[in-house]
């Protein structure tokens, strides 16, 4: 079992405003199958890490475009399904209009890939369809943009809620052992236990 890395860059929309961003690319199994978290910006590299492997699925933890808009491509390449919490349908169709998702994520779900269990939390906030994935046997928690070094993600755009992702956070992710390693879709790692130290200064600061 293991957890692999992948820097793409590229521009994430939203609200008439374009940004030039790195996002994190993960892709967890072993050397027969895998599941890329996040199929962001560069098909190309991202199937180059794939290799021959078999690709299990491509699990969006939210519709942003910088994290699916290269979801379609890297299907298409290997065959794929891509999974979408159904809240974020309205952020995947201005990216893939009149491309569906293959399968809808639910809180709860359980995916694997390689021998590695990955439980889908539905984590709402940064995006109503925002999930985090867990990986109890690696102790590690793919967080998208749920949770940072630093903080949660960003509400301050479009379908976004600052209480909701305080709700979630408190409720479903900080509840989570504290030594949990935290993967998130931008910038560097850090622990559950990190975080937890500073929620309340997340609460008082209001964002």
């Amino acid at each position: 079992m293991s957890i692999e890395h992948l820097v793409t860059s590229g521009v994430f929309s939203l609200d008439g405003q374009d940004f030039d961003v790195d996002n994190n690319v993960w892709l967890i199994g072993d050397e027969r199958e895998v599941v890329v978290v996040d199929a962001a910006h560069d098909a190309d590299a991202i199937a180059e890490a794939v290799g021959d492997r078999t690709l299990a699925g491509i699990v969006c933890t939210h519709g942003h475009n910088d994290h699916v808009n290269a979801a379609v491509a890297l299907a298409d390449r290997f065959g794929a399904p891509v999974h979408l919490h159904p809240g974020d349908r309205m952020l995947w169709d201005t990216v893939h209009p009149g491309r569906a998702p293959d399968r809808e994520l639910a809180d709860g779900d359980v995916l694997t890939a390689g021998g590695v269990e990955l439980r889908v939390l539905h984590t709402p906030g940064h995006a109503p369809g925002a999930v985090c994935l867990y990986a109890p046997a690696l102790d590690t928690l793919f967080s998208g943009d749920t949770l940072f070094r630093g903080g949660p993600g960003a509400t301050g755009r479009s379908f976004s809620s600052f209480p909701t992702i305080l709700d979630s956070l408190r409720e479903r992710v900080l509840t989570l052992p504290a030594h949990t390693r935290v993967l998130p879709g931008h910038g560097e790692e850090t622990t559950i236990g990190a975080e937890f130290a500073d929620y309340e200064a997340w609460v008082a600061r209001g964002h």
